[in-house]
């Protein structure tokens, strides 16, 4: 039975007019404590609290508490499908987020200093961490839908309160964390295992570690350690990255949490007035809600997140209509939307995110993904203090007044303070990490699989370079040297002579890399695991076929892996796949791609397809579709 006061409450004009002065009142004071608005940050936190408060008071004389309460549910809702749906479609990233968040001296160190707990850990969650992201993507969309059609009200609100103070909390922890701290951490250790021995060692000379207990068994050890500081807290996964350029800073995002926060107190508080939608006011706020997913599908540049809350809606309502007294009032959309949720879950983690916004995406050109950096531009302030007055004054070190006052002459007036670098305009690090992506394999563990590929004998051929015989006059003992090695202040001529000239092994060719052929083989088949012990091998045959077919063809095919040498000959031996392999950090093949293992065809260096093994085509359909020039 809805209520019979009326949304708008006295006046729609007015309370139409409060609602979005109330609005911009808070933008102001948000934007007011952002470093790029900081010569106004006055004026516009002074005017942003001072509307914020005015239009609350208005909300209440003039009955529009409910009027701000939609408004509210329509953000909020909107953003919790959108927000919940880009961590759906990338619950594998997620997961290493919350991983490092479980960490212990992430999140975790915050207990272990205020509530006085070394011993405090979050670890035990780290294995439970691709369930705890599922469960927060169902539960945040299942939320957003809910939200929307006024369904559960109450249960949403309570969900809601302690949901969104939680992800406030973890991106104040994210924004304040300093490394420069330190806090005090307890740990156990097997007395047998090297960790415990190394302890032990330790903490003969560093006087910040403590042995506090030790038996047969254990020792306990209590240490100064530094936070670890998530620098971003994942809010939006890659999507900024990918779409807009970057992500949400720390302060960014805990505004951004700030801003959701303010709206679901309107819904809290509110939350006896709110009754599910009529069909009335789904025709209007549905509309507006789609109009508001819309524009961030724009921003991040996936317009499925429109279909899926569109299919959300209407399979929520149809199935209400039919099954509402059965079942109660929204149990069955919740149900759907879980249902739903899951299967879009289920469906990307089969099959790789369906929106990848990745460095290494679907066509992308990943040579040009190594040079998108850019440098940060940073100041330097100085700081003077006048010894009679105590006014401090602050000069840019590179600017004409600085070198106009000639004020570190003026030592009987003035007193240095400090030298602070303030950031203009941050390093944007390029969106593909040479030091992080580069597969190499040690030269001797190279086989003929990896030197039968041209690209690596050339780079044999400096396996030997030109060198020295030398012959210790006093010893007569022999060695070999490189000539570019041969020095006269490290060879004597009364010590050392050159008995013969000859090829020497070059000491620094240790091993060698295909990254640069990847980049720019005219075509290249490479199968991608970031864990080959863990690798899943159910598709292995038509890994096989497709390597056996590529090789007919003359299209290389190489395997780029994170294993240790045992590892790589087991697998090799085991499957009789007998591949060039090279061998990559897991973290960056991580990135590269979720599913464990992938196939990416590149041509020239460009992305042209990513597969798992589900989805895997025939080398036919590559060639044909993929390969052509």
């Amino acid at each position: 039975m809805q209520t019979t006061q009326p949304i708008f409450g006295h006046s729609l004009p007015l309370n139409t007019l409060f609602v979005v002065l109330n609005i911009l009142g808070f933008g102001a004071i948000v934007t007011g404590f952002l470093n790029y608005f900081e010569a106004f940050s006055f004026v516009l936190i002074a005017a942003g609290i001072f509307t914020a408060v005015a239009t609350i008071v208005l909300l209440f004389l003039f009955k529009g508490l409910r009027l701000m309460a939609v408004v509210s549910r329509l953000l909020v809702g909107s953003l919790f499908i959108v927000s919940g749906l880009i961590k759906a479609n990338d619950t594998k990233g997620f997961s290493y987020k919350l991983e490092e968040y479980f960490q212990d001296g992430a999140l975790a160190y915050r207990i272990k200093e205020w509530f006085g707990a070394p011993s405090f850990s979050l670890e035990v969650f780290i294995q439970y961490a691709s369930v705890f992201s599922i469960v927060i993507c169902i539960i945040e969309i299942v939320i957003g839908v809910l939200v929307i059609l006024g369904g559960k009200m109450r249960l949403m609100s309570w969900l809601l309160i302690p949901m969104m103070l939680f992800f406030t909390f973890l991106t104040w922890h994210t924004a304040t964390c300093n490394a420069k701290n330190s806090f005090k951490d307890r740990d156990t250790y097997a007395l047998s295992s090297v960790e415990g021995q190394q302890k032990i060692d330790e903490a003969k000379t560093n006087h910040t570690i403590k042995i506090i207990q030790k038996n047969s068994d254990k020792i306990v050890v209590e240490e100064m350690k530094s936070p670890q500081c998530v620098t971003d807290c994942g809010c939006f996964g890659d999507a900024m990255k990918g779409s807009v350029g970057r992500s949400l800073t720390p302060l960014e995002s805990l505004w951004k949490d700030l801003i959701l926060l303010y709206f679901i107190v309107w819904i809290f508080i509110t939350q006896k007035a709110q009754k599910p939608n009529s069909v009335k006011q789904n025709w209007i706020y549905i509309p507006v809600s789609l109009l508001l997913i819309a524009g961030l599908s724009w921003v991040f540049d996936w317009y499925f997140m429109v279909l899926f809350a569109i299919l959300s809606f209407l399979g929520s309502l149809l199935l209400q209509s039919k099954f509402s007294k059965l079942l109660g009032s929204h149990t069955i959309s919740a149900l759907f939307i879980t249902l739903l949720s899951a299967s879009f879950i289920w469906f990307t983690l089969t099959f790789d995110p369906m929106k990848d916004y990745r460095a290494y995406a679907v066509g992308n050109l990943l040579p040009s993904l190594t040079k998108d950096g850019k440098p940060g531009v940073y100041q330097s302030i100085l700081k003077y203090k006048n010894k009679k007055t105590g006014e401090i004054v602050e000069y840019d070190s590179s600017s004409k007044a600085y070198f106009d006052s000639n004020i570190w002459d003026k030592t009987d007036k003035w007193k240095y303070l400090s030298m602070e670098n303030k950031e203009i305009v941050p390093t944007k690090l390029p969106s593909i990490d040479t030091n992080q992506f580069n597969p190499i394999r040690l030269v001797q563990f190279l086989n003929e699989e990896e030197l039968s590929i041209p690209f690596i004998q050339r780079q044999m051929k400096h396996k030997q370079v030109p060198g020295f015989r030398l012959k210790d006059i006093h010893t007569n003992m022999y060695s070999e040297i490189a000539q570019d090695q041969y020095h006269e202040e490290s060879y004597p001529s009364d010590t050392y002579q050159i008995v013969d000239t000859l090829m020497v092994e070059n000491s620094d060719l240790q091993e060698v890399s295909i990254r640069d052929y990847l980049f720019t083989a005219p075509k290249i088949l490479v199968l991608f695991s970031n864990n080959l012990s863990a690798m899943n091998t159910r598709h292995i045959q038509e890994y096989k076929s497709i390597f056996l077919a590529a090789k007919k063809d003359n299209t290389p095919f190489i395997m780029v892996v994170n294993a240790t040498e045992n590892e790589i000959e087991e697998f090799q031996r085991k499957f009789n796949f007998r591949v060039p392999v090279f061998v990559n950090d897991g973290l960056e093949l991580k990135v590269v791609s979720r599913i464990n293992p992938s196939l990416m065809v590149l041509r020239y260096g460009r992305v042209k397809g990513k597969y798992s093994g589900k989805s895997l085509p025939k080398y036919t359909w590559i060639k044909t579709n993929l390969l052509k020039k």
